[in-house]
């Protein structure tokens, strides 16, 4: 009986590190847009609307217009958090760096971003390395490399 060695894929770390550019600008998008966690404003007491009649049938756009803005707005803020959740796991200074470059107050380039943490060229960018390849993992956006 013959067993299969398996061989460990390789990560597509370019393809890697634009979906995991994705998901923080995606994020960052969404806090700029207004959704900021933990500070959600409560319009409605429900957010699925009750239908007023036997046949279950919802008559009014303004009620399927709600219902899809509320199913958005839950998107985003599902996104939003799992996207901090992440960043929040990584070590500190990795987690410094995200969150000056992507969650800071004004749109940073990289080169402005590490001259305000006071790293080089060099340790930016493999700190940067580092924090988008555990990133990848938490949030599932790896890319393997075909054979």
């Amino acid at each position: 009986m013959r067993h299969q060695v398996q061989v460990p894929l390789k990560v597509d770390r370019v393809a890697t590190e634009r979906n995991v550019k994705k998901m923080l600008d995606l994020a960052r998008d969404y806090i700029c847009m207004g959704f900021h966690p933990g500070i959600e404003a409560k319009t409605t007491a429900h957010p699925l609307p009750v239908p007023f009649s036997k046949t279950n049938r919802f008559q009014s756009g303004t009620e399927q217009a709600a219902v899809r803005n509320a199913a958005m707005e839950q998107e985003r803020s599902a996104h939003v958090q799992q996207v901090i959740a992440a960043v929040r796991r990584l070590g500190t200074r990795e987690q410094e760096l995200i969150l000056a470059r992507w969650f800071g107050a004004d749109d940073r380039t990289d080169v402005e971003t590490y001259i305000q943490l006071n790293m080089t060229h060099a340790s930016y960018y493999r700190t940067r390395s580092r924090a988008f390849y555990k990133l990848a993992f938490a949030l599932g956006v790896e890319v393997y490399e075909e054979e």
